[in-house]
């Protein structure tokens, strides 16, 4: 009687674990747990408070998903904990598939505390060979996703492998995919 008592205590210990760790895993803000990229171009939020703290950011936006030697651009929609801002320059924000194609998780640095990450969850639409681009207008414009490459690999912009900025970019005006 002993031994299947034993027995059972150490499966019922076996299972706990297991469960736990795939349970933290899902959960993991481990930055290299998040082989992607995002630039988010814009973003649309309504903030829900209570007692002054937001409770919730609800919104829309789009952006552009790095992944390996692909780039393609995403319309998304979001509720997340902490509010976020759109990208500034050519930031982009850790991210990886929770479901392919369809529900991409972020990693939002705190305002204030960059070393402390929140998870936010955006449900995606992508957008078939194309991605987003600013123009000279300060509008948010759509090119193909194979011109959008040649000019990454001519100013050498690869997210993914850290780096971050484009040698000499274009000016606004001078860009090719500027003009409407």
């Amino acid at each position: 009687m002993n031994r299947l008592i034993t027995r059972l205590l150490v499966s019922s210990a076996a299972v706990l674990l297991l469960c736990g760790a795939s349970v933290m895993q899902a959960e993991s803000k481990n930055i290299a747990d998040y082989t992607l990229r995002i630039r988010i171009y814009s973003k649309s939020s309504t903030n829900f408070y209570y007692s002054r703290n937001v409770e919730e950011s609800k919104g829309e936006g789009r952006g552009d998903i790095f992944e390996g030697d692909d780039v393609q651009g995403v319309d998304f929609n979001f509720a997340c904990e902490e509010k976020f801002k759109a990208s500034f320059g050519y930031q982009t924000f850790p991210a990886r598939w929770k479901k392919r194609d369809k529900t991409l998780e972020i990693l939002v640095p705190e305002p204030g505390k960059p070393w402390n990450n929140e998870s936010c969850v955006l449900h995606t639409t992508m957008q078939a060979g194309m991605v987003f681009f600013w123009s000279a207008d300060d509008d948010v414009l759509q090119e193909p996703a194979p011109k959008f490459k040649e000019w990454m690999v001519k100013h050498q912009l690869d997210p993914e492998n850290g780096k971050v900025m484009p040698i000499e970019p274009d000016p606004p005006a001078a860009a090719p995919a500027a003009k409407k």
